[in-house]
């Protein structure tokens, strides 16, 4: 029996095939958090005197033991449930009995999976927060590391000016900043509790909300019980923008490790195991890593515009279509787990070639500084431009550079790499 059959409700197999579809597959993401709300809601119902004394600890033992095995592993969706929701109302009810069917008073499936979805998306959040900290403080600390070692800049993928793999590494740190900027303010939204809304229009029954919040660390909640249904969607829409921006920074970064990789580049390198070979060309190390790794955080960053797609024309209320933002967005979030792990991974055994700019294709990269050394002298911008223009001409430019003496902030002499790792801390409070 599902939780909304009526006795002489005969359902289709094929339509209960249809509307369950993946449900079940990440239901099991959601058990804990599906048991935590309960819990919280049985005690709210309780203070209510909704449910007696006797009662509530009955439930609340039945309830921890469902937990438990959820946490050890253990606990698995049975055929007959239709919804996690379903199936932790039936385990409970055989443990303890009818007074296990009383945890439903007050609640409805829509805010059930409302609250379940936030929990879940707060504990996600917080992991790929301490993810993104962990490559950041990597690549901190390897554009220290390598911050006297200089490479090529590229502007339209044409030599442009000196850089530095320090400077480079470090602009990928801030980048993480801005990224777990916007991670945040999605995080702010989902740290509502939406359970007491019922099915959009509350209840007559004289719940707490304040309590459930308290009790399930939200900090604060959705107030109005219709927005509370309405914030469906628009909740995982936004953590889909937030998540799409770190996979943004990684595809980018992947992408220069391939192209810097390549022979005609040579700047970095690999160790072998980390990097895949040709089954005819034995000379090939294949950056495979960094092109899943720019493959999967494209696909990442697909996922807010199939999410607004997906619920762009409801109006408001709970609609089923809702059902499918979960088999968008969980994959989307181990996907990008997985790939923070893997970045750490390489960057961590990232190996630098130096004395690149010896190589006399990279003469251009000063013409910058030698205009730059004319203007010292005295020659004004575009006469000194002009000079140094004609002898690139004429083929006669001849530049030796000694030390670049780039001292502003952000520049290859002054990365302010300490600067960024305070940034990064304002960041971190906002979670």
């Amino acid at each position: 029996m599902k939780l909304w059959q009526k006795e002489t409700t005969q359902i289709s197999a094929l339509v209960e095939k249809f509307t369950v579809g993946r449900d079940k597959e990440f239901d099991i993401l959601l058990a804990k958090y599906d048991v935590l709300g309960s819990i919280a809601h049985v005690t709210m119902l309780e203070k209510a005197g909704l449910i007696t004394k006797e009662e509530i600890h009955l439930i609340l033992n039945g309830l921890h033991e469902i937990l438990e095995t959820i946490e050890t592993g253990s606990f698995e969706m049975e055929d007959e449930a239709e919804d996690i929701h379903s199936q932790i109302e039936m385990l409970l009810t055989q443990k303890i009995g009818e007074s296990g069917k009383k945890i439903h008073s007050g609640r409805s499936r829509n805010d059930q999976i409302a609250v379940d979805l936030k929990l879940y998306l707060k504990t996600e959040i917080q992991e790929i927060k301490t993810q993104t900290k962990s490559v950041f403080d990597l690549l901190i600390t390897q554009s220290n590391r390598f911050k006297d070692v200089l490479i090529p800049g590229y502007t339209h993928l044409q030599i442009a000016m000196p850089s530095s793999i320090g400077l480079w590494l470090g602009a990928f740190a801030e980048s993480l900043i801005d990224d777990l900027e916007m991670l945040a303010g999605a995080y702010q939204v989902v740290n509502k509790n939406p359970l007491g809304s019922g099915a959009g229009y509350g209840s007559s029954f004289p719940l707490d909300r304040r309590m459930t919040t308290q009790l399930l660390h939200f900090e604060t909640l959705n107030w109005n019980s219709v927005y509370s249904q309405m914030s469906r969607g628009k909740t995982e829409k936004l953590v889909a923008m937030g998540i799409s921006c770190i996979a943004s920074t990684l595809s980018k970064l992947a992408m220069d490790n391939c192209l810097f990789l390549n022979q005609n580049f040579g700047f970095i390198s690999f160790p072998e195991e980390l990097t895949t070979g040709s089954s005819i060309m034995p000379h090939k190390k294949n950056p495979d890593v960094f092109e899943l790794i720019r493959a999967r955080c494209n696909r990442i960053q697909s996922v807010p515009n199939e999410l607004t797609i997906l619920i762009n024309n409801l109006p408001s209320g709970y609609h089923r279509d809702l059902q499918l933002t979960k088999e968008i967005l969980f994959p989307a979030i181990q996907e990008l787990k997985d790939c923070l792990e893997l970045m750490h991974l390489m960057i961590s055994n990232l190996q630098v070639n130096e004395g690149i700019l010896e190589d006399q294709k990279y003469q251009y990269l000063f013409s910058v500084e030698a205009v730059n050394e004319l203007v010292n002298q005295g020659i004004p911008f575009r006469e000194a431009y002009k000079i140094i223009g004609n002898e690139i001409n004429a083929g006669t430019f001849n530049f030796h550079f000694t030390k670049l003496n780039h001292t502003h902030e952000g520049s290859i002499g002054n990365l302010c790499n300490e600067e960024i790792q305070l940034e990064m801390e304002k960041v971190l409070g906002k979670y």
